[in-house]
């Protein structure tokens, strides 16, 4: 009998490769957030028989996948000595990533895209299931490099998502880099849904306080898209990274949970998201 509940995570962080430019950077997130964290990281290869959309460039024969992996990790052990792990895996790549992301138990993953317009190079149109599929809180990457971490954090509330579960994530970030949250508020047309989320924010804002957390609020506008307000904002203030709620397979009358998803991941401002589903592991009773 199983039944789903937390599962203690690993201190590993768990980076998929196609060796591409955007993917080496994807390593090179995580290499420096598991200096800080003093956590192991795993760089993970897909051979995919059926569809070669896990290599940039198409060969029957493998084992060129083993030597660009050997020399990936020879490079990025030199930054993190004894703490840097390959691991190639065959099969489908989109369900591959988060069934060996749930093996490790790991407890980040650092995912490369080109973007939304480039998607088809690096994971074809599945690229946001990888991302709401993963057990784990996923780092969406593009070409930004890392700089000096997350210093400047934007944190969207809104009536359609659930902000408070992120909040221990900013006070660890905040912990590692000494962050500054700037906490984004949507302004709904009535007044018990506002109501509601300048509540939600005040709780937000005692933990912060109590943990001595810098921070800012501004409200969005009320006609507007309030993703591209949340990017706009993030943009606006340079921020390192934006820090959502993501809800799988779930949308609501007028709001597609798909497409606010997808337009903060693959924002063309190419900052840094990191995505957390409110999901748990299953492990056996």
């Amino acid at each position: 009998m199983k039944k789903k509940t937390r599962v203690r995570f690993n201190k590993i962080i768990l980076i998929p490769t196609d060796f591409s430019q955007v993917c080496e950077n994807a390593i090179a997130h995580g290499i420096e957030l598991a200096r800080f964290l003093d956590y192991s990281v795993c760089i993970l290869h897909v051979i995919d028989k059926k569809d070669r959309q896990a290599s940039p460039k198409e060969t029957p024969d493998p084992e060129p996948f083993g030597q660009q992996l050997l020399k990936c990790r020879e490079k990025f052990e030199r930054l993190l000595p004894g703490h840097v792990e390959t691991l190639t895996r065959e099969g489908n790549l989109f369900t591959v990533i988060n069934r060996v992301a749930k093996e490790l138990k790991s407890c980040l993953m650092i995912l490369g895209t080109h973007g939304k317009q480039g998607l088809q190079n690096l994971f074809g149109s599945h690229a946001l299931k990888v991302v709401l599929d993963s057990p784990c809180p996923v780092v969406v990457v593009q070409k930004r490099s890392f700089g000096k971490g997350y210093k400047k954090i934007v944190l969207p509330i809104s009536s359609e998502i659930e902000p408070r579960q992120a909040v221990s994530w900013v006070v660890l970030m905040h912990n590692l880099f000494g962050s500054r949250i700037l906490i984004y508020q949507a302004l709904e047309p009535d007044a018990i849904t506002n109501n509601q989320l300048s509540s939600i924010t005040r709780q937000i804002l005692a933990i912060f306080k109590e943990n001595k957390i810098r921070c800012d609020v501004a409200l969005a506008q009320q006609s507007s898209d309030f993703s591209l307000q949340v990017i706009s904002h993030a943009e606006a203030h340079k921020a390192e990274l934006i820090m959502i709620m993501t809800m799988p397979a779930l949308d609501l009358t007028g709001f597609s949970f798909a497409s606010w998803n997808e337009k903060i991941m693959f924002n063309e401002a190419q900052i840094p998201v990191m995505c957390i589903n409110p999901v748990e592991m299953e492990e056996s009773a």
